[in-house]
């Protein structure tokens, strides 16, 4: 991107004041910094305002141990590369520092450093800066993060709303596109005003937990934030740092978790970001063949070099701490571990052992995952990791990476390969349907239907659903219905809830105006059904990473295309039966073995009429009969609705 520079004004430079504030870094700070076992050097790197003797002011400290000269460039002294040199720390630390008097919040700068390495020189932004200048403008801004939180109650519970063991049903959102205001030139809602909307929603639909796509700093809205420059800093496209938290805690109010993606695997190449920070590759590897990402033409971090882990531990550890975010979803963990990704024979360097696994990748992983689960043991780590790497998410002394829970990546392409199908052909790809539950306690998994299957001409999901719209309708809610009971945590991408028909794009609205129809108004209440089952029963989440919480009873009716198996909770007497029909063929008399007999309440059943559905069911329930069947000793006697899934609720047994 091109470096758009401040405009430069002719003000009174006052005189420096050099180092006239005592240094925040001590020296175990910086025996930790070059250990890259620092995990709060946002405390102690990048702009502060602080009072010397009774005047105003702001500290300032930059890592670049390569650079010969090192100053403060601002709007406070018309960006003068001389009045406001810093001084080294000592000499080891490679940090430099030093306070300028009458700065104060909102103050635009920038470092001009001049590296010793042929006399380079360039203008950058704040690695540290907490607040940005809103894009195209790429300075840093002073700002304090003083807040008043108010979601004290949250925080003291969320042990519970964030445990493995809870139920997770996850809002996936762009905060640019949600919503936006076509009366105003079709802005962004801004933070604030995404709180006055974001959690009632949430709340109606019944999701646990929102999950935002970057929200840190990026110079390109078109990357949808995952090339990120700031990483200490909310865009300031919707507002301040305050205004971001007042979100958050509004959210965390309405009881909604916040997890927030972050890319610790690659950045962008803009002049004022990291890249080539003091005149050498500080923060990304020299060779391309390690530092530079084919894929997405960005830079790759050095994760052998300790301040460079020390730096992204830092990131992590300030959206947990100072935004009081509940988990991190780490992107693109495939591209981190494999030395290979995206490349072709000759454009990679093997390992020390000759292998493909980038070793130094694996060990910051691993300490990412310590540190957060140590520092903060009630929130969530969730890789996006493409691949069958092994224990991603087991514990690290286990030989695993530690994360809390892994993307299910697997799941997501058979599924959707599965109900692209015409149902004619279904009985072909049977397994596509039943082979997750093979694997599916591998890993603690995250079922996702993310945005990156509504973009890039993929179209939205009800478009990949084949048939006539009532069929594709239909499907859709099968599919919803299939996820939610399937093992494992929910994730769905926004517009999806109401079965959105546009391929998502960054710069417009969701299609809000298509709920005035019955179809998707019927596709939405039906998310929000689920959802509110889902939390109201135990046996559809509590264990969602154990085999004790799931049991076939058929799976192999391929002729049919009818599955049916059991959800079982922590209490022997809770237990769910749920039975899909994935044709369009009303199925009746169907008997399907349950494990006792007595009452069995139709809890769902996708073909109701309120979600758009023709209405077929069974009055409410069934009565389970001693007549053997799937092994079992009882059985019901169903009618399957067409393309439709049914939930069926038991009491005690041998009631």
């Amino acid at each position: 991107m091109e470096d758009e520079k401040p405009r430069r004004k002719l003000i009174l430079i006052r005189p420096t004041i050099k180092n006239a504030a005592p240094s925040r870094l001590t020296d175990y700070d910086v025996h930790l910094f070059k250990g890259g076992s620092h995990c709060r050097l946002y405390d102690k790197l990048g702009s502060r305002l602080a009072e010397v003797g009774g005047e105003s002011g702001a500290q300032f400290a930059v890592w670049a141990p390569n650079a010969a000269r090192v100053s403060v460039i601002g709007d406070f002294n018309g960006w003068d590369a001389g009045a406001h040199p810093l001084t080294q720390l000592h000499e080891s630390s490679g940090i430099w520092e030093g306070w300028v008097p009458g700065v104060g919040q909102g103050a635009a700068y920038k470092y001009r450093i001049v590296s010793n390495h042929g006399g380079y020189t360039v203008e950058k932004g704040d690695p540290f800066g907490a607040c940005w200048e809103v894009a195209p403008r790429t300075a840093s801004r002073v700002w304090g993060l003083d807040y008043a939180w108010q979601d004290s109650e949250w925080m003291a519970a969320r042990k519970t709303a964030n445990a493995l063991g809870a139920p997770l049903s996850i809002y996936e959102m762009h905060l640019g596109s949600w919503r936006r205001v076509p009366e105003q030139g079709n802005r962004s809602l801004g933070y604030r005003e995404m709180a006055e909307v974001l959690p009632g929603y949430l709340k109606e639909m019944g999701f646990t937990h929102v999950e935002f796509l970057p929200v840190m700093e990026h110079p390109f809205y078109g990357s949808w934030g995952y090339q990120v420059t700031g990483y200490f800093a909310p865009t300031s496209r919707y507002g301040t740092p305050q205004d971001f938290m007042y979100l958050v805690d509004v959210l965390h109010r309405h009881g909604i978790g916040v997890i927030l993606d972050w890319v610790p695997s690659h950045f962008p190449s803009d002049e004022h970001g990291l890249a080539y920070f003091d005149g050498t590759h500080l923060f990304e590897h020299a060779d391309p063949k390690q530092g530079y990402h084919p894929e997405w033409h960005s830079s790759i971090f050095n994760y052998g070099r300790h301040e460079v882990q020390a730096f992204l531990l830092s990131s992590a550890h300030f959206w947990l701490e100072k935004y009081h975010i509940d988990g991190i979803r780490v992107d693109a963990v495939a591209s981190m571990l494999y030395l290979d990704y995206a490349r072709k024979e000759g454009e990679w360097i093997p390992n020390r052992h000759g292998g493909r696994e980038n070793l130094e990748a694996i060990a910051f992983l691993r300490a990412l995952n310590e540190a957060v689960y140590r520092d903060f043991p009630d929130t969530q780590v969730i890789a996006e990791e493409s691949t069958a790497w092994p224990m991603v998410s087991r514990p690290t002394y286990l030989g695993g990476l530690g994360f809390g829970m892994k993307w299910n990546m697997g799941w997501m392409h058979d599924t959707l390969s599965y109900f692209s199908a015409d149902p004619v052909y279904r009985k072909y790809c049977h397994g596509e349907l039943t082979f997750s539950i093979w694997y599916a306690f591998w890993e603690n998994f995250v079922l996702p239907l993310s945005h990156d299957e509504v973009v890039h001409g993929k179209g939205a999901l009800i478009g990949k659903m084949p048939g006539d719209e009532w069929r594709q309708f239909a499907n859709l809610r099968l599919l919803y219905g299939y996820m939610w009971a399937h093992p494992g945590k929910k994730l769905l991408f926004m517009g999806g809830e109401f079965g959105q028909k546009r391929e998502w794009s960054h710069e417009e609205s969701l299609e809000w105006h298509v709920l005035q129809y019955s179809g998707h108004a019927g596709m939405q209440r039906w998310l929000a059904d689920l959802n509110h089952a889902y939390r109201g029963t135990p046996a559809l989440y509590q264990r969602d990473f154990s085999a004790d919480g799931f049991e076939w009873v058929d799976l192999h009716n391929a002729e049919e295309s009818v599955i049916s198996f059991l959800r079982r909770g922590e209490d022997p007497r809770d237990a769910v039966l749920i039975v899909c029909n994935c044709t369009p063929v009303v199925r009746h008399g169907y008997r399907v073995g349950v494990p006792w007999g007595g009452a069995w309440r139709e809890m769902l059943n996708s073909d109701a009429e309120v979600y758009g559905g023709g209405g077929v069911g069974n009055f409410g329930g069934a009565e389970a009969a001693p007549a053997g069947a799937h092994g079992r000793s009882h059985s019901l006697t169903l009618t399957l609705p067409p393309l439709g899934i049914l939930f069926f609720k038991s009491g005690a047994p041998g009631t």
